[in-house]
Parts: structure tokens; sequence; C-alpha cells
């Protein structure tokens, strides 16, 4: 056969192959290598019967060929057999030796095989190096040898940044802690035309609740002026409104405790993309925190019936059931979503929440301890646990996984606030009070409902220290937030009759008992109040008549 009808059955390989035609492309590659039996038509023939899932057939082909040993290509292919077989011990042995130095960057121990490293192709490439590196990653991570796995993922984001899926790993399994994330991105290696790229990882990782990073690195970008750049700055406005960018947006108010703006901000998106999970894991955080049922039940009804085998659909189902406060069934829903994926992070901790919240403490640390092993990079297992110790009033164990958190993650208010509440307990007010200013430092203006609580603790805090016009000063500020809270009108009531201010203490004890008419401290505070200004006299500014 002349070699322009081999060249002509080459491109109907690939054009079978860009059609989905797999079962036509394997027939026509087969013939194709039988007759040529050059390695190029190999290859072919076994990334046909690759993503005609012949995998068992495909590893065979590439591992009969004795270039297998020889060219990266052929062995990265094999062992991506090996990752579909499960074969996770078989794929690290195919993908060779290799070690990392202090530095966490690979190098070669024994193969100075000819490796396909370039990329002087017409279309840009992934380093094969890098994408060896990934999958190394993977198999450690399936032997749960997690430490391993954090190392190779490193190495492949390393090796090329454009490498995403190794970020990605990094990223959703919580692999690194947010010093961790900071120190990797500065440390890759952008070409002059990836600028925009280092800017997207950059809101990616751990948000410290830094108020508009996106919009500041790419204002940044924007002000070069190089030529390469006036396609970056096109790129950037097409970005402006990108899906992936406005999730991260989303994710950065829910950190913050901006539901209304997250929720608001996420169903827009799902409007607009309905499938993006991402975004729908942020989404039924934020439904959740608002009490909004019904959303989560449409949601969970929509996620089951499109993605059964997803732990994301039962995570939703768990939601659900959490809202509307039947916690048995919420449990059962996130232990199946746990069961469906390990490394399913919202589900342990949902799962973990839902023993807490029934004071069944034992069940809840077995889950958050487990959280904590599975995902390094994540506070809040650790910080959950330092909240149950708390609760038990284990005050010295509470503050030692706390403080664990605040190393994991120190930009969390929500850190901070736990380690005023503990100091509080301990008597140790000056340090309560320096742990909540820390926490309100923190937290974006305006602030919102959620920290009510923290304003609320600060003010007690500076009672117990006599500081009472401070104290008096944040109690009027957590009045401004919320005007439900019973601590907040016995604090405020208590605080002034501390002061001899009968007067106001009576009005804000009348005030908290409107709230709650039975509550014991105020009921017999206000007899108290009332008895002390009945000795100090009637004020003569009382009209008698």
């Amino acid at each position: 056969m002349r070699e322009e009808e081999i060249e002509k059955l080459r491109g109907v390989i690939r054009d079978c192959v860009s059609k989905h035609l797999y079962s036509s492309a394997i027939f026509f590659a087969d013939k194709v290598a039988a007759i040529t039996e050059d390695p190029a038509d190999i290859y072919m023939q076994a990334q046909a019967l690759f993503l005609g899932r012949h995998f068992r057939r495909a590893f065979h082909l590439l591992n009969a060929s004795q270039i297998v040993l020889r060219d990266l290509r052929f062995r990265y292919l094999a062992a991506k057999c090996l990752e579909e077989l499960k074969e996770w011990d078989q794929c690290l042995l195919m993908l060779g030796d290799e070690k990392l130095d202090e530095h966490g960057n690979a190098y070669d121990i024994k193969d100075n095989s000819a490796m396909y490293l370039d990329k002087d192709g017409e279309d840009r490439e992934i380093n094969i190096s890098s994408a060896i590196y990934f999958l190394r990653g993977k198999a450690y991570e399936a032997l749960e040898n997690r430490a391993k796995a954090r190392q190779w993922y490193k190495a492949a984001i390393k090796a090329d940044p454009l490498c995403y899926e190794a970020l990605e790993c990094l990223i959703e399994n919580h692999m690194l802690t947010c010093e961790e994330e900071t120190s990797l991105l500065s440390s890759l290696q952008f070409g002059p035309e990836d600028g925009w790229l280092s800017s997207f990882y950059s809101c990616l990782i751990k948000k410290n609740y830094k108020e508009n990073v996106v919009e500041a690195k790419f204002k940044e970008l924007g002000k070069e002026s190089s030529i390469t750049n006036l396609c970056s700055q096109s790129l950037m406005r097409a970005l402006k409104d990108n899906t992936d960018l406005l999730a991260c947006k989303a994710e950065y108010y829910h950190q913050s405790g901006e539901y209304q703006k997250c929720f608001e901000l996420t169903s827009a998106l799902l409007e607009k993309d309905p499938f993006h999970l991402k975004c729908t894991v942020v989404h039924l955080a934020a439904a959740m925190e608002l009490g909004q049922s019904n959303e989560l039940y449409l949601m969970a009804s929509s996620l089951v019936k499109d993605h059964p085998q997803k732990a994301l659909s039962w995570f939703a189902v768990g939601c659900y059931y959490y809202c509307i406060k039947k916690h048995d069934q919420s449990r059962r829903y996130f232990s199946k979503a746990t069961s469906l994926d390990g490394t399913f992070a919202p589900a342990w901790i949902g799962f973990g929440n839902a023993y807490a919240v029934r004071e069944e403490g034992d069940q809840a640390m077995s889950v958050y301890r487990t959280a904590a092993r599975l995902f390094p990079g994540c506070h809040l297992p650790t910080l959950y646990i330092g909240m149950e110790y708390m609760r038990t009033h284990s005050f010295r164990l509470a503050e030692q996984f706390i403080m664990q958190a605040k190393a994991i993650c120190p930009a969390d208010p929500l850190v901070y606030n736990e380690l005023g509440v503990v100091a509080y307990h301990k008597k140790e007010y000056n340090q309560a009070v320096w742990w909540f200013e820390k926490t309100l430092a923190l937290i974006p203006n305006p602030l919102s409902e959620m920290w009510e609580p923290t304003v609320v603790n600060l003010a007690h805090a500076y009672r117990k220290l006599k500081m009472f016009q401070e104290a008096i000063s944040f109690y009027e500020k957590a009045l401004t937030l919320s005007t439900k809270s019973l601590s907040t009108y016995s604090g405020l009531a208590y605080t002034y009759h501390l002061q001899d201010n009968f007067s106001d203490a009576i009005t804000y004890y009348h005030k908290a008992l409107w709230l709650k008419p039975d509550d014991p401290f105020c009921s017999e505070m206000l007899n108290v109040a009332l008895a002390n200004e009945c000795q100090r006299g009637v004020d003569p500014e009382i009209d008698l008549n």
C-alpha cells in the first residue's frame, strides 16, 4: 500500500476519534499498524483502544512493544490503562522510579531514555513529565498514601503550571494549608503569556478573607502595556463574568458570612450553568445557612435524579434534612455521601455536625478526627473538635485544638472567636478581649448578623473587666445587628445595674423579659433593681399625677 493511502487512513482514524466512533478507529488503526509497524501507528492504535475502553487490550499492545521502555508517551498510556483497571501498584511500577529533591522537584534516578518533553509543535502541550507526576499522585492517593500523593501533585504543577488537575486535587482535597498554597503558587514559573492564569490560580486557593483579590489582580495586569498583553487584556475582559471566577467570589462571600450575597450570586450562576458542581456545593451551603428548605428540596431532588452516583447529590439530601431539623435522616445521607466519595470534605463536616447538634459528642469527635486525617489542609474538623471539647468544659484541650486550626488557616475569624470564648471561660478576660477584637478586625465591614454573638461576647468581657462604658458601647452595637438577643438585653441591663443606673437597668430587664418572660436571672435582677430604685427614692422628674 502506498504512503499516500496509508496517510489517508491515518486521517480517517483521527476523524473517527474526533467523532467518537471508537470501534471504527480501532478497526482502521489495527490495519495501519499491521502494515507499517511504525511506533507512531502502534501508539495511535493503543490510543483508539484506550478511548474505546479496551484497557486490558491496549495495555497488552503497549507492553508487548519494547518501545514502552524507551518512550514516555507509551509508558504513560500504559500506566493510564492500569489506572482504569485499578491496578495501582502495577501503575506505579510502569511509571518508573523517581525521587523528589528538598524543594519538591522531581528528578529521574536511572531513566536515560529519549524523553518526550518538547513543546515545539503548533499546539502548546503539557509537559509529559507533569502528566506522569500527576498520575503517580493519583495512584498514591488511591493507595491511601496521601502524604506522597500531595508531594507528587505539587511536583506535577511545578513541572508545568498548565497541569490544572494537579492544583485542583490539592485544593479540592484540602491537602495544603493556607501558607503552603500561597508558597506553592509563588513558586510556579508561568510563561510571559500566562499572567491571567497566575491571577486565576490565586483566586482558587483559600480566600483568606481578603476582599476584591480577583479584581485587584486583573487590574494590576491590565496596567501592563506590552504587545503580548493586548490579547491578555481582551481575555481578562472576557473572563470577567466567567462562571469559575464568579464561583470563587461566591465562595468568598460564604466564608465571610455574607450568606444572602452568596445565595444570590450562586442562584444567578446556576441559572446560567445548572450543572456547575463547585458552584452547587456553595449554593447548598448558603441555602442551608439561610434556612431555604424549599430550595434545598428542589436542588436535592434534581441532583439525585441527574447524578445518583455522585456524593454531592446525597450531600444535598442531607442538607435538606439538616435544615428541617431531622438530624437522624441528615446523618444517614451525609454518611452515604462519604461512602460514595471519601474525599468529599463537605459531607464529612455535615456528618460530624449532624452528630454534634444532637450532643452525641463521641460520634461527632470520631467523624471530625477522620476528616482531620483525610484533609490536613482543612481547619474546620480540628476547630470543631475544639468546640466539642469546649462543650464538655475541657478548655485546655479545646484551646489546643483551636490553636491547631489557627495554624492551618490563620485568617478565619471564627477561629479567633472560639479562642476568645475559651479565654472567657478560663476567666482570662484581657486575653478574651484581644481575641474578640482580632475577630472583628478580620471581618469585612459592614458586620452581618452572623457576628452579633462575637460583639456581645466582647461586651461581656469588657463588663467582667469593669470597663462599663466600652461594654455598653458594644452591647449597643450588637443591638444594631439584632434586636432579638436575650443575652444582649440582659448584659446591657446588668451593666447599667452595676453602674447604679437603675432606671436604664429596669428598662432593659423588661426588654429581656419581653423576649423570654420566664428567664430566672432577669426576673430576679429586675426585682433587685426595683428595690434599689425604691431605696434611692422616687425620681423627682416623674409626674406622680
